[in-house]
């Protein structure tokens, strides 16, 4: 493996890059609390997990060369992002018109679903796959075993965005106060619900990758 230290440093900038998991993640810790956030990370990590041992077992280049496969995943997580953006969207028309009971028993059952869906707004995206076939065999020497160095690179991906996720998740927290006022709580799910419909459609207008 080469440049380890380098990749670790382009690793942290991608992974503060605002994306769906950043979306996902704000989301839930607005509307439900740390745990929220905090199962939504675990959900991201997860399937960031999953997407390392594709890679390593060859499965990730199958999807990027096959435009089948990599449509059927593309529309697949496009979808789904579109659903959560329409979902975060429409609960604040739902709150308006819910009592305060209402949305303490509907808490439970948003909390369960965080780490589903951090997992599959993560495994659902077939740039998660193009990423590791193409960012990280510029880290391994030409011709070399890329089972061990590719194991690596995944875990340590994986590492740093759990510690940046723990982190920001955490700060978002600590200004709660201020966040989940229901104004700026409305106003944070209002944008994050747009962004996730614009991810959405993003991913679904993405050409295959030949």
């Amino acid at each position: 493996m080469e440049n380890f230290y380098l990749f670790v440093l382009m690793c942290i900038f991608l992974i503060i890059l605002p994306g769906p998991d950043t979306a996902i993640a704000t989301k839930n810790t607005v509307a439900i609390g740390r745990i929220g956030g905090f199962k939504t990370v675990l959900g991201t990590c997860c399937a960031l997990m999953i997407h390392t041992s594709a890679a390593v077992l060859g499965l990730s280049a199958i999807i990027v060369k096959s435009a089948l496969l990599f449509s059927i995943f593309k529309f697949a997580g496009a979808v789904y992002l579109i659903y959560l953006g329409v979902r975060t969207l429409w609960s604040l028309r739902k709150k308006e018109e819910a009592a305060t009971a209402e949305v303490i028993t509907k808490t439970h059952p948003e909390n369960a679903s965080c780490f589903k869906q951090g997992f599959l707004t993560n495994i659902l995206n077939p740039k998660v796959a193009v990423f590791f076939l193409t960012f990280l065999p510029q880290f391994v020497e030409p011709g070399s075993n890329t089972f061990i160095p590719f194991l690596m690179m995944g875990i340590t991906y994986t590492v740093l965005t759990a510690v940046w996720f723990v982190l920001y998740v955490s700060l978002i927290n600590q200004i709660s106060a201020f966040m989940k006022k229901p104004k700026t709580q409305n106003i944070i799910e209002g944008i994050t619900g747009a962004i996730l419909i614009g991810f959405g459609i993003k991913l679904a207008l993405e050409k295959a990758h030949n």
